[in-house]
């Protein structure tokens, strides 16, 4: 949503970047607002937001702190830093930009803010480097399940340069979104969206690799989702009692979807105990990231049969 012209005018000291990252930062931090949706703490926030407004280069930031504000910058900047506080909307949505490793990416309310362990193991040693699971110039077709605004294919691209990409969501809404990150990247000719229930567009095709970061929430947390959170479309969050809705269903048809020497990587945040007991038999690879432990797994096609 666009920043709420506030009756506030900003304060006179306020004049740098830096400054009105400084003041950011505090009112955040002051409001107890929550973070994780593309930041992790205030400060982050607080920078982000204050540079996106600004259009400052994501990696050059620094160079601009000491930098004044035009009067027009400043009530900008200053209504944004309100309507976050007031409001609680995420940071990513007031400036419709997030970035899942240091791609940009578009994206508004119709899809949840783009953050996945899956886009970190992506571009690591698991497919990047020399122990990866699979060989990454070979992999011809990848399948997005719940692609929301499409990150997740648009990374795969790049990753697997030789592949074409199919982009599933039952949302209308985020495939609209998925639609102007395809088209800002040009990758038109290589990535197909899809609009239906998880396999049922993709009719009999087969893949070399299945990505999907599903709806994992549990009952319980979603009942205790921060105001933040409540901004994002429930159906991409909610999953059943125990979070695992989704899940068992992507996992009761991923097979016939994946060819010999295929896989599954599927993010499902901390449900891993209760996936573990519903499917005590299954042998899944559990992948770690810089910050997240036992939070995506990998499954060969043949632990699918």
């Amino acid at each position: 949503m666009p920043a709420k012209p506030s009756r506030k005018t900003p304060p006179r000291e306020l004049k740098s970047v830096l400054d009105f990252v400084r003041y950011a930062a505090s009112r955040f931090t002051e409001a107890k607002l929550a973070f994780g949706q593309g930041t992790r703490d205030a400060v982050e926030d607080a920078m982000f937001l204050v540079c996106e407004a600004l259009h400052l280069p994501k990696d050059h930031a620094d160079a601009f702190l000491a930098a004044r504000l035009t009067a027009p910058e400043r009530r900008q900047v200053f209504d944004l830093i309100e309507t976050r506080v007031g409001t609680r909307t995420p940071a990513a949505y007031l400036v419709k930009r997030a970035y899942l490793q240091d791609h940009a990416f578009y994206v508004d309310e119709r899809a949840i803010v783009p953050r996945s362990y899956l886009a970190e193991l992506l571009y690591g040693e698991l497919f990047m480097g020399e122990a990866q699971l699979v060989d990454r110039m070979a992999v011809r077709r990848v399948l997005d399940l719940c692609t929301g605004s499409g990150c997740l294919a648009i990374l795969a691209c790049d990753v697997f340069p030789n592949a074409h990409v199919d982009a599933a969501d039952l949302s209308k809404d985020a495939l609209e979104v998925a639609a102007i990150n395809v088209a800002e990247q040009s990758l038109a000719d290589r990535v197909r969206l899809m609009r239906g229930d998880l396999f049922a567009p993709v009719g009999d095709t087969v893949y070399d690799i299945i990505l999907c970061n599903p709806p994992y929430v549990d009952a319980g947390g979603m009942a205790r989702l921060p105001k933040e959170y409540r901004h994002e479309p429930r159906l991409a969050l909610a999953a059943g009692v125990d979070g695992l809705d989704i899940v068992r269903r992507i996992l009761g048809r991923a097979r016939s979807h994946l060819s010999e020497d295929g896989g599954l990587l599927c993010e499902i945040g901390r449900c891993r105990r209760a996936l573990e007991q519903s499917f005590p038999d299954t042998d899944f690879l559990w992948l770690d990231t810089a910050e997240s432990s036992g939070e995506v797994f990998w499954l060969p096609a043949a632990a699918l049969e």
